[in-house]
């Protein structure tokens, strides 16, 4: 392995091939003819990515406008559900690991896809169900309907967490071997498409869920169903097209190691599976430990457009209109971290990379929370309209340094995490994520009142202070040094 910030030349390798009754076939020479099949690969993985992204964003946004409609006056169906699916995360976040790093890549990724449609199918139609037929359900059957819903809830998130872990951790590590530069630009693509879905999914559902709830199910159904074959053949084609993701990890060390698939291996290998001991131990000791951590721990907040920040905005007398304009805005500007963050891995290296962008995101939220605390401390303050405000542009602003961290963070783990651990590497973090997640959600059960979300947001921006010091800590010990000091400083200590 190379160290991150190390500036390597593009070395385009023949790992395309056309897909003929899966005969491999190697790319013919020619810069012309690999730009050309590489167009198509990520035209495909595109594609595919697209399909997967919008129609989670659909579900995931149109199943708590579903359970609004469903049940008016209480939050609690909503809430259990939220919880619901970031348990199941945690809890099957290690086993998934285990099955993207020991199967076959394209029977995981399609396994995903129908394990995603399958749920969201059945769930919309128990949530039709519950919007036409509601008041003539005992009480009883609602609350066996409703946990039915969540469990559905937990696998469509399982497997969407799979999808997501095997294509971004280990597919495009793989198609993108050899070549940083094309690496840093599928991840900025793809993390581009997944923005777009995040904005373009909910308003789509919503505006259809204006006419009317039913109509909206209908749509969401509809449109989860009708891509399936298409997501599927899609992935496919990448797959065929490129020899190196045929090759899976479990084979590799089964060729290297005949013992490794007797039947102890196998017992060891489910245990592993089962009890993520180990897979913690091995995530804590790894050199890329620190950025992935840090990544997670940006997860503990409330300060992105989501339901408790758009909550506190709708209390604080913000009409759903400006809510709308503000959400837009912060999502445009996280879209142009997608084309920053490229240019500055390609500037500095993701390393020096990830540490600007955590010091953009600090400085941003410490003057957000400068503008909205000079109103004063306490339960008893009235904000004004103008700090509130200020907040707003502040947070939107700092999702320029969060999404810049976001794809250095990630490019430093496809670099340093090696095959066979991708997985449950990942597997890991994404506990994290849910995990911090899920404390987040407990800051604004424990501060459930608008007058008290100012504690809400100190426990967000002290997350964000303490993931900015464990990847300050990692920069020093990686590089020496934080920052490179001017040439005058530099001539005065050799002086």
């Amino acid at each position: 392995m190379r160290p991150c910030d190390e500036t390597q030349p593009s070395a385009t390798e023949p790992l395309l091939r056309t897909a003929e009754h899966h005969d491999v076939v190697a790319a013919p020479a020619g810069d012309d003819v690999d730009e050309h099949a590489r167009k198509h690969l990520e035209y495909r993985l595109y594609t595919s990515h697209t399909l997967s992204a919008w129609n989670s964003r659909l579900f995931e946004f149109g199943a708590v406008l579903f359970l609004a409609s469903i049940f008016p006056r209480t939050l609690l169906p909503m809430s259990v559900y939220a919880l619901a699916r970031s348990l199941c995360a945690i809890v099957f976040a290690q086993p998934v690991g285990a099955w993207i790093d020991r199967g076959n890549r394209l029977s995981v990724v399609r396994a995903s896809i129908i394990g995603q449609r399958l749920p969201v199918a059945a769930s919309c139609g128990i949530l039709w169900l519950l919007e036409c037929r509601l008041d003539s359900l005992a009480a009883s059957s609602v609350v066996g309907v409703l946990a039915l819903l969540c469990a559905l809830a937990g696998a469509e998130k399982v497997f969407a967490m799979a999808n997501t872990m095997a294509v971004e951790r280990d597919w495009v590590v793989v198609m993108t071997e050899g070549d940083d530069a094309w690496r840093r630009a599928v991840n900025a693509r793809m993390r581009r498409i997944d923005l777009l879905c995040k904005l373009l999914g909910p308003l789509v559902i919503s505006i259809t869920a204006t006419a009317s709830t039913q109509v909206a199910i209908g749509a969401t159904v509809a449109m989860n169903v009708s891509s399936v074959l298409f997501e599927y053949i899609c992935i496919a084609k990448v797959y065929w097209s490129v020899a190196a993701l045929q090759n899976t990890a479990a084979e590799i060390r089964a060729t290297q190691d005949p013992s490794a698939s007797s039947m102890a291996a196998q017992v060891k290998a489910f245990v592993a599976a089962v009890v993520p001991i180990s897979s913690f131990a091995a995530y804590f000791r790894h050199p890329a430990f620190l950025p992935s951590f840090s990544l997670s721990l940006l997860y503990l907040t409330v300060l992105s457009f989501s339901g408790q920040f758009i909550t506190f905005l709708l209390s604080m007398g913000f009409t759903p209109f400006h809510v709308g304009v503000a959400r837009t805005g912060s999502t445009m500007i996280e879209l142009s971290a997608t084309w920053v963050a490229p240019r500055l891995m390609n500037h500095m290296g993701p390393i020096r990379g990830g540490i600007w962008s955590l010091s953009w995101q600090m400085i941003c939220l410490t003057f957000g929370l400068s503008l909205f605390l000079r109103d004063g401390f306490g339960a008893d303050t009235k904000h004004t309209w103008t700090s509130v405000a200020g907040l707003i542009l502040c947070i939107a602003l700092s999702r320029l340094g969060l999404w810049g961290y976001d794809l250095c963070a990630q490019t430093i783990v496809q670099e340093e995490v090696g095959d066979g651990s991708r997985g449950a590497f990942s597997s890991v973090e994404a506990s994290f994520q849910n995990l911090f997640e899920l404390v987040s959600f407990a800051t604004t059960i424990a501060f459930s009142r608008p007058e008290q979300f100012h504690w809400p947001l100190v426990i967000s921006i002290a997350a964000v202070y303490v993931a900015g010091g464990l990847y300050a800590f990692f920069v020093r010990r990686r590089r020496g040094h934080l920052f490179h000091p001017p040439a005058c400083l530099k001539a005065g200590a050799e002086r």
